[in-house]
């Protein structure tokens, strides 16, 4: 019943795609199958972004990927922190989705169901 939602939204905090992972997976599983025909110019991420071979496949598309390192990296990399200001929009962007009981408190019974459910939800806020 614990289902992730990992959700890539534009710059005005705007759905555009979404996958839904298991509650126990990590954040890196779905992330190279939701990037995989995305043109635009940084992506912002948090922590669990922070993956050598992400880094290299947004530079490769000519993206500039704006993730802050992990605590535990050796050689920490930089990043734009001015820029990661605006990731604030997908935490945002949840808290909206949340309003929504089904959403919240994860009613639908399958997957199917579920994936409908933030389409809808995502058109009615789209719509507002």
């Amino acid at each position: 019943m614990t289902t992730k939602i990992l959700a890539l939204t534009d710059a005005l905090g705007n759905l555009v795609d979404f996958r839904l992972m298991p509650g126990q997976a990590h954040d890196l599983r779905e992330t190279a199958l939701l990037i995989e025909g995305l043109s635009c110019g940084s992506f912002l991420g948090d922590r669990a972004f922070d993956a050598d071979w992400l880094r290299k496949m947004l530079v490769d598309k000519g993206i500039a990927p704006i993730i802050p390192p992990k605590s535990n990296r050796r050689f920490p990399v930089g990043f734009d922190m001015h820029m990661y200001k605006a990731r604030h929009l997908i935490e945002n962007y949840f808290q909206k989705i949340k309003e929504f009981k089904r959403i919240a408190m994860r009613a639908c019974k399958t997957d199917e169901s579920f994936t409908a459910m933030i389409s809808i939800v995502a058109t009615v806020i789209q719509t507002r």
